[in-house]
């Protein structure tokens, strides 16, 4: 079908220019991840590779890096933008480099041959094999014209794809974007202006026969040909400085992160590549609660990580402290990049050797916490049923331990109340502190307790604490939140409630939901007792109550006008009551409440069908609900 025309112009030049400087940089960047990563890392990514996880992660790559999946979850027409641009690129140069193969067999394929094919080819017949990929090569053209059509309208009125607003970009950002929404165009007029030689489709050839009607095409065939390459080049060399670097770098993320590897350090191994693998794309910009209230866009996390790509870690600092440590950000990330585990890292460093304040009560030549705030356990069977740990945040709320105890004993389960009387805590503030360190120091303390109980099953109130012993406890006994437990035992028929007749909505705690994937548990329980009206945005999606112990720096009027704007949020339904499941959002929505804030504890507790006699009560205010 074709044969050689030319097999070099001088005008491939710039586009092998930036090709090399870029693949250069890339090999660099991967031998610096590599280099960087510890020992065990190593090992782990070595072990994946020819394994299903392998597979696992090429199909990752085609849904997540080719086809956005995620990103036409959340909206249809963003997604398309996406998808066409990146599948349509791929698969034109796929179809260039198979049309090499096919009809130049003997040529020796040098990297440009396939880029400037319709240039160097002429068309000699019009066999049927042709004519399908002169019609594949311009349909997905088309396809990558449209999506940079969206795009650039995107940049104008980002509300048109779902966004309420779009990031910043930097001048090397600008100039990678400007490039590559020249590149097609011009690569359209190229092909056009070279139908009549090489050939073409509906979208080449028609546009060739429109210019040739009022231009010579012959004039315009190099002078494009030359944009089309230095648009190549320019775009290469400012890739790796910009936000675009995520093209290439995504694919290796996913390749990481399903060989278990995770973030240890910032500026190190997984978490450099998770730097370059953000495509600032701004999806993560409207789920920050922080960006509404006290117009603190710039603290969102797409900045806080383009801060540490560029190494302004002041700044970075700074952010890291002021996040509520939600995963909104991290949900809706569509690279999924753990955001909140960068800024741990991030605060770590800051705050290593900073640990006295906690490391006095700590003393690790001694088998036993100091007399102040060792916990003082009742007496109880010898073996109990259940450990119950309320929390430090619980106590803040009693309503919910009370509530608690209720249901133990309705129940029949014989319990021990680890931290009645007050205790250290699970950890996690000095984990958000970053004074890891002294968080493991607490850690192996309590742990001790709790294996000296003897119970085989650990219940607490508080997300924070359920994911603290989860995660980062090495417990040999179950652990549960109590939206789970109080399920099973109303399922194995231990708890009855009453129905009432009331809207509920129910508030997913972000430890709970997004931290720990508990959803359902809840939702089973108040199904079954009220009318559960569905939140606006719940589940993976929930809001934060802006209470967040992950936030060191930020105002309390930010705080309040977060949690403010979470409760209309919540109930914009009009519920007869809000139900949560962390003792925090408790605290934090009942400080801006119109109508009751409960518990699920306290919720199922007020209606029991037979509560027993001496029953603690379960509320610090009056409540009734209409039976």
């Amino acid at each position: 079908m074709f044969r050689e025309r030319f097999s070099y112009a001088p005008f491939v030049w710039p586009f092998v220019i930036g090709l090399i400087f870029f693949l250069c940089f890339f090999v660099a960047a991967i031998v610096r991840v590599f280099k960087e990563l510890p020992q065990s890392d190593k090992i782990k990514f070595g072990k994946s590779l020819f394994t299903k996880q392998t597979l696992v992660s090429i199909k990752e790559i085609f849904m997540e890096c080719l086809l956005h999946r995620r990103i036409f979850q959340r909206d249809p027409l963003l997604g398309f933008m996406h998808m066409s641009i990146a599948f349509g690129w791929f698969m034109i140069i796929v179809l260039g480099h198979i049309e090499v193969k096919l009809y130049c067999p003997n040529h020796l394929n040098l990297p440009y041959f396939p880029i400037f094919f319709r240039y160097f080819v002429k068309q000699t017949d019009s066999t049927l094999g042709g004519a399908i990929f002169f019609f594949l090569m311009d349909f997905f053209l088309l396809m990558v014209l449209i999506g940079i059509g969206i795009a650039i309208y995107k940049r104008i009125n980002s509300r048109i794809v779902g966004m309420r607003r779009t990031t910043r970009l930097k001048i090397y950002d600008w100039l990678a974007l400007y490039s590559l929404w020249s590149i097609f165009p011009l690569r359209l007029l190229a092909e056009s202006f070279t139908s009549s030689i090489s050939g073409g489709s509906f979208l080449t050839r028609g546009f060739g026969l429109l210019f040739d009607s009022f231009v010579s095409n012959s004039v315009h065939v190099v002078p494009t040909w030359w944009a089309y390459s230095t648009a190549l080049g320019v775009f290469f060399i400012a890739m790796p400085f910009s936000r675009y670097m995520h093209i290439l770098t995504e694919p290796f993320l996913i390749l990481l992160r399903n060989a278990g590897i995770r973030t240890v350090r910032h500026g190190q191994g997984y978490a450099l590549t998770e730097t370059f693998a953000c495509s600032r794309c701004g999806i993560c910009l409207d789920p920050c609660q922080m960006v509404l209230p006290g117009r603190m866009d710039k603290k969102a996390t797409v900045y806080f990580i383009s801060n540490l790509r560029y190494n302004h870690m002041e700044t970075a600092r700074e952010m890291a402290e002021m996040c509520m440590q939600c995963g909104r950000c991290v949900a809706a990330c569509p690279v999924g990049i753990d955001s909140c585990r960068l800024k741990l890292s991030v605060k770590t460093d800051n705050q290593m050797g900073q640990g006295d304040t906690y490391l006095q009560y700590l003393n690790p030549a001694s088998d036993a916490l100091p007399a102040e705030i060792q916990p003082v356990v009742r007496q109880m069977p010898e073996k109990p049923d259940v450990v119950y740990f309320a929390g430090c945040m619980s106590h803040l709320t009693p309503a919910i331990p009370r509530a608690m105890q209720t249901l133990f004993k309705a129940a029949g389960i014989r319990y021990r109340y680890l931290d009645e009387n007050g205790s250290v805590c699970c950890g996690r503030p000095l984990m958000l502190a970053g004074q890891e360190e002294a968080a493991r120091q607490l850690i192996a303390k309590n742990t001790e307790l709790i294996v000296k109980s003897g119970a085989q099953t650990l219940v607490t109130s508080c997300p924070i604490c359920y994911r603290v012993f989860t995660e980062e406890y090495k417990l040999p006994i179950r652990v549960v939140h109590h939206t789970v437990f109080i399920r099973d035992l109303i399922a194995a028929g231990k708890l009855s409630t009453e129905p009432v007749q009331e809207r509920v909505t129910y508030h997913d705690p972000c430890d709970l939901g997004r931290g720990s994937g508990i959803y359902e548990a809840p939702r089973e329980i108040l199904k079954d007792m009220a009318v559960l009206q569905r939140a606006y945005e719940e589940k993976d999606q929930a809001l934060c109550c802006g209470g967040s112990l992950g936030s060191n720096l930020m105002p309390y009027e930010t705080r309040r006008k977060i949690a403010a704007d979470a409760f209309n949020r919540l109930t914009f339904r009009n519920p007869d009551v809000l139900v949560t499941a962390c003792p925090l959002c408790k605290k934090t929505f009942q400080d801006v409440a119109d109508r009751p804030v409960l518990d699920i504890a306290q919720y199922v507790a007020t209606h029991l069908r037979a509560q027993k006699a001496d029953a603690a009560p379960v509320e610090e205010t009056p409540y009734r609900a209409a039976v």
